[in-house]
């Protein structure tokens, strides 16, 4: 079934065999120093409260790699409430989508994120806003991890100018220049090539002997057996580039799945030559100590690596599918019911004696009422003047945004001249 490669690590295991204790005390030096580490651009110091989790064995699967991601990862109060925090205001923020998309107050595709939130929280929180990341269309809340607001998104959505860009980019064209967000791509699978020029560049720029920024791309499995990633990972190969190809697999390609699609489902294995390590995607920990193996492996001059993150999502592929004709409604609750990464958050911390139930609660209900108030302030907003479409389109000698003469529209009556808006 689909829950088959996430079943061992979403549900916690009694009787877990344990390391000796040699082993163990080795293991935890490690974990401490990589705790110490920059984490998603923040400086995280180590307290009196953290506080060691266990990843299950089935969290992780690699290729050609000479070690697995830890068994173990640290982390401590503030650090796992941040994340739950941030996967709550995606989910809340993926609603609010839905429920605006309904009162066409949103118009054109939209490519809703839920369940997947502990996907893009964990890789976030591995790398640093220096390492380039770019996506798919599925790209809201990633730009949520990368610097974005609710309202920012939200008004976005709508086509208003408080949107992050101006109300012209849409459900699917977010980007953040400033925190190395590249942004979300419409045609599928055509971020790959670009992640690896932006690979390219962070190689090309940093000094002989430096720590490479990395880069990297997110596709989804119904682009995964694509010409162009296959071109994009042998050229990353050849080069060394510090290169990350990351494979969101929520086990269908818009209507069909995997196992219909591919001859060779596990993904991760499809750079051939190039290493590969398969997470659970459920578990933003386990993300996360994935997404940090590598990155360092890339980081450090190895060439490129395959990061495939078993997911699902909770939605049909696009707003308008109900995701239903081509799985079955028991599938999608169990999957629901078992596997959602929020659910594996808060067992993670309750489990952990990390949180309360009412300190969850607390956050979860934020939130909600964050994003809330978030749409309201959004859907105030104004459309961008008609002025603007002329910005953004052409730079003079200088850098600076030079307008064409007009902007010709279907009908040359409604055409916008420059003069005219001067």
């Amino acid at each position: 079934t689909i829950a088959d490669r996430t079943a061992a690590s979403a549900c916690p295991k009694k009787g877990a065999r344990s390391v000796s204790q040699d082993r163990r005390r080795t293991r935890e030096t490690l974990m401490l120093r990589r705790f110490l580490r920059p984490c998603g651009g923040q400086s995280v110091r180590l307290q009196s409260t953290a506080v060691q989790v266990s990843l299950e064995p089935g969290d992780f699967a690699t290729h050609r790699l000479d070690r697995q991601p830890e068994a173990v990862a640290w982390t401590s109060k503030g650090e796992l409430l941040d994340y739950y925090k941030l996967m709550c205001t995606m989910r809340r923020l993926e609603m609010a989508s839905f429920a605006a998309y309904q009162k066409r107050q949103v118009r054109g595709f939209l490519h809703l994120y839920d369940g997947q939130e502990a996907v893009a929280t964990g890789i976030q929180h591995a790398l640093t806003n220096d390492d380039s990341w770019i996506t798919s269309y599925r790209c809201h809340c990633i730009m949520l991890a990368r610097g974005g607001t609710p309202e920012g998104i939200l008004a976005e959505l709508m086509g208003n100018e408080t949107g992050h860009m101006g109300g012209k980019g849409g459900s699917m064209h977010f980007y953040n220049k400033a925190q190395n967000y590249y942004g979300g791509q419409g045609i599928v699978g055509a971020q790959v090539p670009v992640g690896t020029g932006l690979a390219f560049a962070n190689k090309y720029k940093t000094a002989p002997g430096a720590t490479m920024p990395v880069a990297i791309s997110c596709h989804g499995d119904g682009a995964a057996n694509q010409g162009q990633i296959a071109e994009a990972s042998n050229m990353a190969m050849l080069w060394k580039l510090p290169m990350i190809f990351g494979i969101e697999n929520n086990h269908y390609g818009m209507g069909t799945s995997t196992k219909r699609s591919s001859s060779n489902p596990d993904y991760y294995t499809m750079g051939n030559l190039i290493p590969g390590i398969r997470v659970n995607g459920q578990n933003v920990l386990a993300v996360r100590e994935a997404t940090k193996l590598a990155k360092e492996h890339a980081a450090a001059g190895r060439g490129p690596i395959y990061l495939e993150f078993s997911t699902y999502r909770f939605n049909g592929h696009s707003a308008s599918d109900a995701g239903l004709t081509y799985r079955q409604r028991e599938e999608v609750k169990r999957m629901r019911t078992l596997f959602d990464p929020l659910k594996i958050t808060k067992d993670i911390a309750l489990n952990n004696a990390i949180a309360s139930k009412d300190e969850l609660e607390a956050i979860r209900l934020q939130a909600r009422a964050d994003v809330e108030a978030a749409w309201e302030r959004a859907k105030a907003a104004q459309p961008p003047a008609q002025a603007e479409l002329l910005t953004n389109i052409y730079l003079d000698d200088d850098g600076k945004d030079e307008p064409p003469s007009y902007i010709r529209m279907p009908f040359s009556g409604d055409s916008v001249s420059a003069a005219e808006q001067q």
